[in-house]
């Protein structure tokens, strides 16, 4: 199984993945709900989010991020 689905601990805080886990926009760090929310606050969230949008219109499912 995917390192994603069995870690325990968030890429950024160290905080427990217990309440839901998703990937970042920015790269491949898999971060907490409370680093999502963080993340959202960015000024290039959008960009990002983008971005990946189009990578995955173009059959890219592994994009690295923006900053990946």
């Amino acid at each position: 199984m995917d390192k994603f689905f069995t870690q325990k601990t968030c890429d950024r805080c160290s905080g427990s993945l217990e309440k839901g886990r998703i990937m970042s926009v920015f790269n491949t760090d898999c971060i907490c709900m409370e680093c999502l929310s963080k993340e959202k606050q960015d000024k290039d969230y959008e960009k990002a989010v983008k971005a990946d949008h189009e990578e995955i219109k173009k059959g890219n499912y592994n994009y690295k991020g923006v900053r990946g």
